[in-house]
């Protein structure tokens, strides 16, 4: 029979649902209700099925068990929806082709305006789904740019397919299936945006990268005054690259620009630096008895703590625990 075990809370704090059934019918009033409404095929000798969900904010990461061939035939998800491949295969059969995809790849389901119908041919594998919007809060476009769109599903080369299911992993591994991280708010923002940027490197995608002689006139010592006093007054905010523009009156390109040609970093970049100074005089005040580096880590949105560690050796030469216990 179907179980699940919500802990929903509200839409923005972390959200957990479990699915286990061995009916088709359940199972197809299931995948209609959390993903978008389909029909599935049938019938088969064992219809075991095992869905997981991990969600918070804006993303959501699925582990999905599937015993059997699975026919579906369903509407658009307006939603990005990325597969990352365990075991077995999993065929799109959109518009009479057969795309077959297995083990160890990452790729787009399907571009999220559009249906799609294909099998699941008894394989394990990851969901994550996340807001179309991601895709224009990470693309450093001006306003009246028509919106990003994803044009195909495969990455673009092989290293560009581990990138995005070392994106998916991180997101699921370390932020969402970690209560606490998936609770902090700017954790959640910091990681989902980080994916929806990893998408639009990976994938195929629309043009968007005319330069603009407005962009490069804006680029000016003057605009990244005026982004640097936003950045260090909002650092424990889940500030955006498009909030960051606005603060300094100008377009998200013309702010990388500007940032690249005067302190040879992006937006985004400097707003990681500012927070890793941040960390640094946590660390320093804090008392190791009461604090760990994981807890000062997460406050300042960097939920591994391998990455942290390492951008932290990186500007400080030595390890964020030496300098919790330097005072100890």
């Amino acid at each position: 029979m179907a179980t699940s075990g919500s802990g929903r809370g509200s839409d923005a704090g972390p959200r957990s649902l479990l699915f286990d059934s061995a009916s088709l019918e359940e199972t197809e009033d299931f995948l209609s209700t959390a993903y978008t409404p389909m029909k599935i095929g049938g019938p088969v000798e064992d219809a075991r099925v095992r869905i997981s969900r991990r969600a918070a904010g804006p993303v959501a990461m699925d582990r999905l068990d599937f015993g059997y061939t699975m026919a579906y035939d369903a509407r658009s998800l307006d939603r990005v929806c990325l597969i990352s491949m365990h075991e077995g295969t999993l065929a799109d059969l959109t518009d009479g082709r057969e795309e077959v995809y297995g083990p160890e790849e990452t790729f787009l389901l399907t571009p999220p305006d559009r249906p799609y119908r294909g099998e699941v041919r008894a394989a394990r594998y990851t969901i994550a789904l996340f807001d179309t919007a991601l895709l224009d809060a990470v693309s450093p476009t001006a306003p009246d740019d028509a919106p990003v769109r994803l044009t195909g599903s495969r990455p673009v080369t092989p290293a560009a397919g581990r990138q995005l299911a070392a994106a998916v992993a991180y997101v699921r591994d370390h932020v969402l299936d970690d209560p606490a991280a998936g609770a902090n708010e700017l954790l959640v923002g910091t990681a989902a945006r980080h994916l929806a940027a990893s998408a639009l490197a990976a994938l195929p995608r629309s043009g968007r990268d005319t330069v603009r002689p407005a962009d490069t006139t804006d680029a000016t010592p003057a605009t990244v005054r005026r982004a640097v006093a936003f950045i260090e007054a909002n650092a424990d905010d889940d500030v955006t690259l498009a909030q960051i523009a606005t603060a300094a009156y100008v377009t998200p390109r013309a702010l990388q620009y500007a940032f690249r040609r005067h302190l040879g970093t992006t937006p985004l970049g400097y707003l990681r630096r500012v927070r890793l100074a941040a960390a640094h005089r946590d660390l320093l005040a804090a008392d190791p008895a009461s604090t760990t580096v994981t807890a000062v880590a997460m406050r300042w949105g960097f939920a591994h703590p391998g990455h942290f560690a390492a951008h932290y050796r990186d500007a400080y030469e030595v390890a964020p625990s030496a300098t919790l216990n330097s005072l100890s």
